[in-house]
Formats: structure tokens, C-alpha cells, sequence
């Protein structure tokens, strides 16, 4: 088993801390540096998009009004001031960090295939929280410091979810020849890629990418380069981030297997105390009786 170091659980935004020991492994911290989420992005123009009839959020950071990462943290800390576990602190922190680079620069542009490649990254990441409602209160939060929309974000991931769904590997990376809600926004998205406005490709992006053929059951190795291809987006940068991106979720889950592992141990413990606790305290309670009694005199 890999060597375990002792982490805690951090009050966020208080200035007392509960200190807890958790585990995590080093071969986990490793490959979650690999996967940072920096600014890799291809610049590709920034006219504006030539398609007018249909209707894509947008979502450009204003070059007036660009808070600093420490801001977007303070923005999280002041909204969500409960203790989170160190092994997802760790992660939300660096993820906040990341995307504050995506978020704010000059070329970025909010889009859907982006949302679920979020979206996915987040539920896998935070895949067996101690508490399903503060997860969900975390990504709300998460998002908003970041000033976009955590409702948006889960209302496009399950629009392009669904959509996937239906579709077979041909009519997915056909999507440019085709009518449709998403397949409107799938083409703006490409067109912009292309030069034709604002895009920057990030992991999340790919990540996006992935959870879509995934649904689609579209498992052919050259389904992914097609789909590529028709988004105007580099396959070697896709391929690059999606291993990565497969790597961290591996190490993700051994991290997890020995908090489990530790939670479980702990919660052995107590119960061993509280056990042992009680039958002191019934063998008080016997000889308090005994002596009441008179039996020792």
C-alpha cells in the first residue's frame, strides 16, 4: 500500500481550525499537479460570431472588472464556511485556481460542451462527499464566486447529456449537417473554433468531448479524431488531456480506497471506546449499589 501522510480537515474561512488526520498519497498528489488546468488555450480570433439565429450564452470576461484568484477564493470562503475534508479542499483549491485562468481570459466564451466537461470533472472528483446536499451547495457556490451561473452550468451538461444519449456515432460527429436545438449550439461552437469568434480550448473542453461520445456508446478509436475535426479542435491536445485526465481519476480512486479505509478504522475506534466507556460506567454503577446496600461492610 502506498505511504499515507497525515492531512486535516480545514475550516474554511474561519480562523480557528479542527484538526482531523486524512489520507492521501503522494502518487494522487503527483498526478493531480499533472492536471492542471492552465491556461492552454488556442487563441483563434475574436470577431464576433456570424450566426445570429440561434441563441448561445455568452459569457466574455470584461477586461474593466477582472477580480484576482485571491478575490474569487475570498468570493467561495465567505459563501461556504463549513469544513471540508482535505482530500476535496485540496482538489476544489486547485481547480478554483485554474479555472479563475480560463474564466478571465481575454478570449473566453461560456459554452455547453465546456459546462459538461466541467460538470463532469466536478461529480467525479466529488464522487462519495460525506454529504450529497453540501456537494451540491459547494458547486453552487464554486461557480458563483467565479460571477457565472451554477444553473446553467447543470441545465447545458443534462441538455448535451440527453442529446447525447440518442445519438449514434455517425449522427454525433454529423452534428454540422443537422437541425436541432444543440446541434445549434455544437455548430457556433465549431464555427468559432474555426476563427469565426471567441473560443479557448481547455481540459474541461475535452473532458466535455469525451462524456459525449461516451453516452453515444461511440467507441471507435476514429470517432474521436472525426469529432475533433468537425469542432475545428486539435486531436493530440484532446488525447494529451483526456490521458491525464484518466490518470488522476485512477489515483483519485486510491486515495479514496484509504480514506475509506481510515474513516472505517476510526469509526472501529470510537465505537471500541464508547463500548468500553459503558461497561465502566456499569461497573460504576454496581459497586455504587453494592455500597449503598451495605455488601462490602
Amino acid at each position: 500500500m502506498a505511504a499515507v501522510t497525515s492531512l486535516s480537515f480545514s475550516a474554511l474561512g474561519q480562523s480557528s481550525e479542527r484538526k482531523v488526520p486524512v489520507p492521501t498519497t503522494r502518487s494522487f498528489a503527483s498526478a493531480f499537479e499533472a492536471f492542471r488546468f492552465r491556461a492552454n488555450f488556442y487563441a483563434v480570433g475574436v470577431r464576433s460570431s456570424s450566426s445570429s439565429s440561434r441563441m448561445v450564452v455568452q459569457c466574455m470576461s470584461s477586461v474593466t472588472d477582472v477580480p484576482t484568484v485571491s478575490e474569487t477564493k475570498m468570493n467561495f470562503l465567505k459563501n461556504y464556511k463549513r469544513p471540508i475534508p482535505s482530500i476535496y479542499n485540496t482538489l476544489l483549491q486547485e481547480l478554483m485556481v485554474q479555472q479563475h485562468l480560463m474564466r478571465y481570459k481575454r478570449t473566453y466564451r461560456y459554452d455547453a460542451v465546456f459546462a459538461l466537461g466541467f460538470v463532469t470533472v466536478y461529480d467525479q472528483l466529488m464522487d462519495g462527499y460525506p454529504s450529497d446536499e453540501d456537494r451540491d451547495i459547494i458547486f453552487q457556490v464554486y461557480i458563483k464566486a467565479l460571477r457565472e451561473d451554477p444553473e446553467q452550468y447543470r441545465k447545458d451538461a443534462q441538455m448535451l447529456e440527453e442529446w447525447a444519449r440518442s445519438q449514434t456515432a455517425s449522427s454525433l460527429v454529423e452534428f454540422s449537417s443537422r437541425e436541432g436545438e444543440v446541434e445549434g449550439i455544437l455548430k457556433d461552437i465549431a464555427e468559432r473554433a474555426g476563427g469565426k469568434g471567441s473560443f479557448s480550448y481547455s481540459r474541461f473542453f475535452a473532458i466535455g468531448l469525451f462524456r459525449l461520445l461516451e453516452l453515444a456508446n461511440a467507441t471507435e478509436p476514429t470517432i474521436l479524431e472525426k469529432l475533433c475535426a468537425a469542432f475545428n479542435i486539435s486531436k493530440r491536445s484532446v488525447d494529451r488531456d483526456l490521458d491525464v485526465y484518466r490518470n488522476l481519476l485512477t489515483k483519485l480512486v486510491q486515495a479514496k480506497e484509504l480514506l475509506k479505509e481510515y474513516v472505517d478504522r476510526e469509526k472501529k475506534k470510537r465505537e471500541e471506546r464508547v463500548e468500553s466507556q459503558k461497561a465502566n460506567e456499569a461497573i460504576t454503577k454496581c459497586l455504587g449499589e453494592y455500597e449503598y446496600t451495605g455488601v462490602f461492610w
